[in-house]
């Protein structure tokens, strides 16, 4: 059985640039999963990446905020996404909700495939097109009127922390990187959990994978979708493992569940996050020089991809806080364990270049 619950956290984990933006400001139901800000203003935009897939995020502005057209102060910005599988109404919203609360422009945004971003087919993941993803996110920051180009930085959180550190080691716009919880997503698809699938054991997987291959491929000519793979489940197995516990308690209650989430319904497809088995991410994270700060909770399950990717990464603007008491789902949406205070001062440093 928990090889088996092992499986399934695998998949889940895994569910000139030419702009076209379209930014409005709605009177939308509220469809978040946390509380709307009274500080904050938030409006609809649309981007499209480097692949023509269009983009869908939600804008926060700070309502104190003034118009800086034909203005020479311009505001710093932040893009945040994550966790793998979740949605823009989830964790990265709240994120960005919170940091244009505390002075910031923040754009929260789906990945392709997911949530109300395009691509077909759906839930599909990538180790290339999550990284463009980001630095798109970057593009569509950089031509707004009332940001800096030059003050970016971007939040990822889970697996989108892996993807975050990616994106940097390319894109030197960025001027500041905050991992939160994160995952290494090449790692955790290619080796299992704290590297325990071996060469035989990924070659069985890779068999299971194709066959799948084969069998998406008959349905599709039929006019049928890709098999998914089940985000959490709706009843916790008896033997769960406390992290499997975790992931419940966000995604499968009235505390984070997201219609759209891939996690709090069918998940990835099966063969969705394939690619990143043989295609791994960080191989220039030693050549990052803007500076990162990563956060990751001390009984987290997945506290190792932080650790070892701190590692590797050189210079003194980097930092890796260990969060007391927190585990890996704390850094979603727990105000008490995720580090709002460190986060601010860390971007207003490094973007502004004053504490």
């Amino acid at each position: 059985m928990f090889k088996k619950i092992l499986v399934l956290l695998i998949i889940f984990v895994l569910g000139g640039v030419s702009m076209e933006t379209l930014a409005k400001t709605h009177n939308e139901p509220w469809d978040k999963t946390f509380e709307k800000s009274d500080k904050v203003d938030v409006k609809k935009v649309r981007f499209k990446n480097r692949y023509g897939i269009e983009l869908v995020g939600d804008l926060y502005t700070p309502k104190s905020f003034k118009d800086v057209k034909n203005s020479k102060s311009k505001s710093a910005a932040v893009a945040v996404s994550g966790p793998f599988g979740a949605v823009k109404e989830q964790a990265s919203g709240l994120y960005a909700q919170t940091l244009a609360e505390r002075g910031f422009i923040a754009l929260a945004f789906d990945p392709s495939y997911t949530g109300e971003s395009g691509g077909e087919p759906r839930y599909m993941a990538s180790p290339d097109i999550n990284t463009e993803d980001f630095m798109a996110a970057v593009d569509f920051l950089s031509v707004q009127e009332n940001i800096d180009p030059e003050k970016i930085g971007i939040l990822g959180i889970c697996g989108w922390g892996g993807m975050a550190l990616n994106a940097v080691a390319l894109d030197t716009r960025v001027k500041a990187t905050v991992t939160s919880t994160m995952y290494d997503m090449s790692r955790v698809n290619a080796f299992g959990y704290f590297d325990k699938t071996d060469e035989n054991a990924r070659y069985e997987m890779k068999k299971g994978l194709n066959a799948q291959r084969i069998e998406d491929f008959k349905n599709q000519l039929k006019g049928g979708e890709y098999k998914r793979g089940g985000g959490v489940p709706d009843v916790l197995p008896e033997d769960a493992p406390q992290f499997l516990k975790d992931y419940y308690a966000y995604y499968k209650t009235e505390r984070g569940y997201h219609p759209r989430s891939l996690n709090s319904n069918e998940g990835w497809n099966v063969t969705g996050c394939m690619s990143f088995i043989n295609q791994p991410i960080l191989v220039f994270s030693d050549e990052i020089r803007s500076a990162v700060l990563m956060l990751h909770g001390e009984n987290a399950h997945s506290r190792y991809f932080s650790e070892d990717a701190f590692k590797k990464l050189k210079g003194e603007n980097k930092e890796l806080l260990i969060i007391e008491g927190a585990n890996h789902t704390d850094l979603y949406d727990n105000f008490e364990k995720i580090p709002f205070d460190k986060i601010e001062t860390f971007y207003k440093t490094n973007l502004y270049g004053a504490k």
